[in-house]
């Protein structure tokens, strides 16, 4: 039976080295293993990796991107914070260093001359419909399929810029914001994307077809104590956020363990102590982490299903 590889990565900030370097690993025990895929999904900075694969970069080429431009991409100056009150009425970061370095890397590149397809998870603030009555906000999913929806023809460096602007962190971008809100794993988009009845009979797969394998950015166990929680905003927000994007996650992982069985697998890896998407001096750590991280399970997998 022919397969339909689909590679997915998830949302996380600077965590993204996490998954860059767990690829090179995979990619150094399996040397092929990045070839032949149908598909590469991802949200946020996962986006910005898909992006990147799929126009022929390597995960190390991303490892050093993360190095070399993490501690200007996340650079909040004293002005700033005065301006913004430290995130209470503004992001904390500029856009401008972000989109110089994407454009720096992509270029003029479209979406259409990528080597792989690609689906990237936004979040469409304003759909600007015509009949206001179906003006609303709605998940948007950039890919390169044929069809009426393509967006094979926007600007790589801008995709990226639209699936990387997460609230509070960034302002958003014409209009879009970072994907994570509604699937910072997009798995079951990725799944659902290459399924679709609607894409020509040569890019379509079939269920039975897929074989999908899924990246997180790691997990530091969190809870909250208490059985009764008579709490409100200020309480709950500060676990919102990242009860969100574990949650969704988490649905997205059951999922497609239901729909697909041994043909998907999800390789996450443990955080000691939580890690802040915006810190970039956490970078020896996450290192030392994937490196501590066994992989054999990951490596038979790929031997028995996706090779």
């Amino acid at each position: 039976m022919s397969k339909y590889r689909i590679l997915c990565l998830d949302g996380g900030g600077i965590r993204g080295y996490i998954t860059a370097r767990l690829l090179e690993r995979l990619q150094q025990q399996h040397p092929d293993c990045l070839e032949g895929i149908d598909l590469i999904a991802g949200t946020s900075t996962g986006g910005l990796l898909a992006l990147a694969l799929a126009s022929g970069m390597s995960p190390t080429q991303m490892c050093d991107l993360y190095a070399n431009a993490g501690q200007t991409i996340f650079d909040d100056s004293m002005l700033d914070n005065l301006t913004d009150l430290g995130r209470l009425v503004g992001a904390q970061y500029d856009t401008e260093p972000l989109q110089q370095e994407l454009e720096r890397l992509f270029g003029d590149l479209r979406l259409g001359e990528l080597n792989t397809k690609v689906a990237i998870t936004s979040f469409d603030l304003d759909n600007q419909a015509k009949t206001p009555s179906r003006r609303s906000w709605k998940p948007k999913i950039f890919h390169n399929f044929a069809g009426e929806d393509s967006d094979a023809h926007l600007s790589v460096a801008k995709v990226a810029l639209y699936t990387s602007a997460a609230p509070t962190y960034f302002p958003s971008v014409d209009g879009y914001i970072d994907g994570g809100v509604y699937a910072n794993n997009p798995s079951l988009v990725a799944l659902a994307q290459a399924i679709d009845q609607d894409n020509a009979h040569t890019e379509r797969a079939e269920l039975d077809e897929v074989v999908l394998l899924s990246l997180g950015t790691g997990i530091a166990q969190s809870y909250i104590e208490g059985e009764a929680l008579d709490w409100g905003i200020t309480q709950w927000s500060r676990h919102l956020i990242g009860m969100l994007l574990e949650g969704v996650s988490g649905v997205a992982d059951y999922q497609c363990q239901q729909l697909l069985g041994e043909r998907y697998n999800r390789l996450q890896v443990e955080l000691e102590a939580p890690i802040a998407l915006d810190d970039p001096s956490e970078l020896p750590t996450m290192q030392r982490i994937v490196m501590e991280q066994p992989l054999d399970e990951a490596s038979d997998w790929l031997r028995q299903h996706w090779l």
